[in-house]
C-alpha cells in the first residue's frame, strides 16, 4: 500500500504494509535516527513525534494511520526557533547527559508548550510523565522546560 503524508514539512510517500510501525519507517526508509526505540511498547517516550501537532509514540503507531497527516520528528523540529529555545534551556539547566531520551523530551515539551505556553511545574511533570530518563533525573528537565517557557516569549 502507498501511504502519503507530510514529513518535516515535505510531502512523502512510502510503499509498505499499513501496519508497519511508524518508527521503523522513519528510521529505515527516511534515515531519521532521532526517533529512538527504547521499549517498543509506548512506555518510554524515546520514539516521540508530532502527528498533526499532537504527541504520538511512533513505536506503537501504524504507518497507515498517518496517511494525509503531518509528521514532525526531532530532525524537522530542530530547524525552528522553538527548538533553539528548548536546546538553550536544556543546556543551561543540565537537563541532558547521554542524550538518548532528549529528542523525546524535546518533542513532549513542544506538545505541552504549544497548548500551555506558561505551564506550572506540575503541568510539566504531567506532560513528560510518559518519558523515561535513566541518567539525568527529572528536575533539570522540568527546569529546562520552565526556563524555555519563560525565555521563549512569544514563541508558543
Amino acid at each position: 500500500m502507498e501511504i502519503n503524508f507530510i514529513l518535516n514539512g515535505k510531502g512523502v510517500k512510502v510503499k509498505t504494509h499499513p501496519l508497519r510501525r511508524l518508527l521503523d519507517v522513519l528510521r529505515e526508509d527516511f534515515d531519521l535516527s532521532g526517533v529512538k526505540e527504547g521499549c517498543g511498547e509506548g512506555e518510554c517516550g524515546a520514539c516521540a513525534v508530532l502527528v498533526d501537532g499532537e504527541l504520538a509514540l511512533s513505536c506503537i503507531t501504524p504507518v497507515g494511520s498517518v496517511e494525509g497527516t503531518s509528521v514532525v520528528t526531532i530532525e524537522g523540529y530542530r530547524e525552528t526557533a522553538k527548538y533553539r529555545a528548548l536546546e538553550e534551556a536544556f543546556s543551561a539547566t543540565g537537563a541532558v547527559q547521554c542524550g538518548f531520551c532528549t529528542p523525546g523530551f524535546i518533542i513532549a515539551a513542544e506538545s505541552l508548550l504549544s497548548k500551555t505556553p506558561r505551564p506550572t511545574p506540575n503541568e510539566i511533570r504531567e506532560a513528560i510523565s510518559g518519558n523515561l530518563c535513566r541518567c539525568t533525573g527529572y528536575s533539570g528537565i522540568v527546569e529546562g522546560i520552565k526556563r524555555a517557557s519563560e525565555r521563549g516569549e512569544g514563541l508558543w
